[in-house]
């Protein structure tokens, strides 16, 4: 294969996804920016105009530094690859580990790999901090949402690197492993272990991952609790327990959600939603969590998570012994060094630049989830109060009630409010 095919496709794919993103967020900026002075007909009398143009408002300056980001993400994705970004970084991190460690095999090879990784990660993750600082502490502190302090910010950002560290590098260093010394059919081995390793987080996210960055407490409301335990029993839903988070330590953002398996089940509740919801809203929403495990939703997203996962994993392992596949994408393999990392991070690369163009297909499918819980929450709980708190939930995330509908065609994982509402009174 000729290093101008890889490089042709996906100079193609990255320019298409990058002029379709840009499109599909133009056309939400300006139809949302066109509906602000009035509260759609749909919500008059629901929605205060301050909340609506608020939420245009929101949306609009969302939209606006997303386009930056976006130009930003592809400049530092084409410098990664064609413009040869990475295959310096594998030049560097190869001759200061031959320096240090010498490159014969074993753990000096190793040793090189996961130092290769952890360059790209750390550089990465430095390209981005500026991003994630502007979108926190002046997008979302001047809507009023942010509560988190840069001290906080500093914490978390040092707890999930060592939370990287622990679980990531163990990972990482055993399907580099699996990759030189498991024969051809190592991409095989490579995805059951990346499969166990998701499994085991997901067991571990809530006891002892989630703790690290939130307080966890039991719901203290003895009514509330009570109803909640009656809804849950009524789906013939098993929790170890119902927790209120401090989420208003962070964001003025609410949420709620069921993390684990099995009878490690835990419901978990923001206590931001705690402060807007009222019992019959609380269980409405929670009815509707509820929904996506009665119609397994969450089961059935992890089969697919992982059949997808292994057919990536078999298309790297063609990947990685294609020469053309590192030339194309700008980097040179090398020659005395073990090459599978290169083949990772070229492949985590490009792999999101060509499955961009499947999102409208997972919105669409997520949708019709989102529409069964909430039919789901209708029959167990209240429609009326899953619309109303569907409505507050709305004004205080500040969601647009009026978002272009191919651009929520394309993206939107959750309806428009007006078809939630519209499904809900139906």
């Amino acid at each position: 294969m000729s290093p101008l095919l890889p490089s042709l496709a996906f100079a193609l794919a990255l320019a298409a996804s990058l002029l379709l993103r840009f499109w599909l967020s133009s056309r939400q900026i300006r139809h949302v920016a066109a509906h602000r002075g009035r509260v759609p007909l749909a919500f008059a009398g629901r929605v205060p105009l301050s909340a609506h143009q608020k939420a245009a408002d929101y949306t609009v300056a969302r939209g606006r530094f997303g386009l930056l980001a976006m130009a930003f993400d592809a400049a530092v994705l084409l410098g990664w690859t064609l413009l040869g970004g990475l295959g310096a970084l594998n030049a560097w991190v190869l001759d200061a580990s031959q320096a240090l460690l010498g490159l014969g095999p074993g753990w000096q090879a190793m040793g090189y790999q996961l130092g290769l990784v952890a360059a790209f990660v750390l550089i990465g993750a430095l390209l981005e901090l500026p991003w994630q600082l502007w979108a926190t502490f002046r997008i979302e502190q001047a809507f009023g949402f942010n509560r988190t302090t840069p001290r906080l910010y500093a914490a978390d950002a040092l707890k999930g690197l060592l939370v990287g560290v622990v679980l990531g590098l163990p990972i990482v260093a055993l399907i580099l492993w699996l990759m030189g010394a498991a024969g051809p059919r190592w991409w095989l081995w490579a995805w059951g272990a990346w499969a166990g390793f998701q499994l085991l987080v997901m067991v571990l996210y809530p006891t002892v991952i989630a703790p690290l960055f939130n307080t966890f407490e039991p719901l203290a409301d003895a009514a509330l609790k009570a109803r909640v335990e009656r809804l849950m029993a009524r789906c013939g839903f098993a929790a170890k327990g119902l927790f209120v988070m401090d989420g208003s330590r962070r964001s003025a953002h609410g949420n709620a959600y069921f993390s684990g398996f099995g009878p490690a089940k835990r419901v978990v509740v923001f206590d931001t939603l705690l402060a807007k919801l009222d019992g019959g809203e609380l269980e409405a929403v929670l009815a509707h969590e509820l929904g996506h495990f009665k119609h397994r939703h969450i089961a059935k997203r992890v089969v697919l998570m992982f059949a997808l996962s292994l057919a990536g994993f078999a298309l790297l392992g063609w990947l990685a012994r294609q020469p053309a596949f590192y030339l194309g994408l700008g980097v040179q393999p090398s020659l005395g060094a073990p090459n599978d990392a290169l083949a990772l991070l070229l492949f985590m690369l490009a792999g999101p630049v060509f499955g961009f163009f499947v999102t409208p297909l997972a919105s669409h499918f997520s949708r019709r989830d989102e529409f069964q819980a909430d039919a789901y929450a209708r029959a167990q709980a209240s429609g009326a109060d899953l619309s109303s708190a569907l409505l507050k939930l709305h004004e205080d995330n500040a969601g647009t009630l009026t978002p272009d509908p191919v651009y929520a065609r394309f993206y939107y994982s959750h309806p428009p409010a007006a078809e939630r509402l519209a499904a809900l009174a139906s």
